[in-house]
């Protein structure tokens, strides 16, 4: 497995490295730390055919702002670096490594996807304000709906119980949703550790007026069971998978949208992890969509999201 983990040294980048340790992640993989130093660094020089008089004095401008940038540049190098060492000490049978750069972080962070390939991308919530988990940062933000492969927004949390984690996986029967279970079978999660599928159904409800008549209140019912039922059969496969990788996990139905259920059920439930496809619960579109259900419940969630993306999209 490899794993790209976007650190700038603030608090949410911390808990993002604690949460490695409740992720399921395998014994041994790759695993970059980025940096990156939110500067712009000048070319060395001016043209040549500069004025001298003008090209002196621009040199010098240019110089300084190089010399700023590339201390900049030094200091988040000595921060990936800290935070490998950090990383390393979680995952010790990893190879991980620190990587440093320049530019627009989000930019930066999914360039490097782009040319490393990595399975799993790492980012904190960087959410700070009074509303914070109702708003990700921008660049997790950014991350989470432009990146090829999977994301995490991680929220490190002080645990409970650390011999098990309380996993949640969003299911409607997509192939996101499929891909969630298969993440999530994949993984190496503690012995005594609890995973719950979440099939959130947006019920049919007769009128004020259809409430009066008992076939239409019928026919409704019929429409939510048939649909429960669906929902029931498609979601054997996944409960088999589980089971045979050694993580029994339930089916539970909730009424309403998966924005607010998923939410709602994990914090209930005091889960360590959501996984959602990153289609489940849409279009497959989403990955471009702001408002997605796999945004919302990365932003509204008290614990990790992981956003699964089947590894080839063309």
């Amino acid at each position: 497995m490899k794993l790209l983990l976007s650190y700038d040294g603030s608090g949410c980048s911390e808990a993002a490295i604690d949460d490695l340790a409740s992720a399921g992640l395998p014994v041994d993989g790759e695993a970059t730390v980025i940096t990156v130093a939110e500067v712009s660094l000048p070319p060395p020089s001016v043209e040549d055919d500069a004025e001298p008089v003008a090209s002196e004095y621009i040199e010098s401008i240019v110089k300084k702002h190089r010399e700023h940038g590339e201390a900049l540049l030094a200091d988040a190098y000595a921060l990936a670096k800290t935070a490998a060492e950090r990383v390393k000490k979680t995952l010790p049978h990893w190879n991980v490594k620190a990587e440093a750069t320049y530019g627009s972080p989000a930019w930066e962070v999914l360039k490097k996807a782009e040319t490393w390939l990595p399975d799993l991308i790492v980012v904190g919530s960087h959410g700070h304000s009074a509303i914070g988990r109702l708003v990700l940062g921008s660049i997790s933000q950014r991350v989470l709906t432009e990146a090829a492969c999977s994301v995490r927004i991680a929220r490190g949390r002080v645990e409970v119980d650390p011999a098990m984690a309380r996993i949640i996986i969003g299911f409607d029967g997509s192939k996101g949703a499929m891909a969630a279970v298969d993440a999530v079978a994949a993984r190496n999660w503690r012995e005594g550790s609890e995973i719950m599928l979440i099939a959130a159904i947006d019920e049919v409800s007769p009128s004020i007026v259809g409430r009066l008549i008992p076939p239409i209140v019928d026919i409704t019912e019929e429409i939510n069971q048939s649909e429960r039922e669906w929902i029931g059969r498609l979601a054997e496969g996944p409960l088999a998978k589980l089971k045979n990788a050694g993580f029994p996990a339930t089916l539970h139905f909730h009424a309403g949208n998966p924005k607010h259920v998923l939410v709602d059920e994990a914090e209930r439930w005091n889960a360590d992890s959501i996984f959602v496809g990153a289609n489940a619960f849409g279009s497959r579109i989403e990955r471009f969509l702001i408002g997605s259900t796999s945004a919302a419940v990365a932003a509204r969630a008290h614990c990790s999201v992981e956003v699964v993306r089947i590894a080839v999209l063309i």
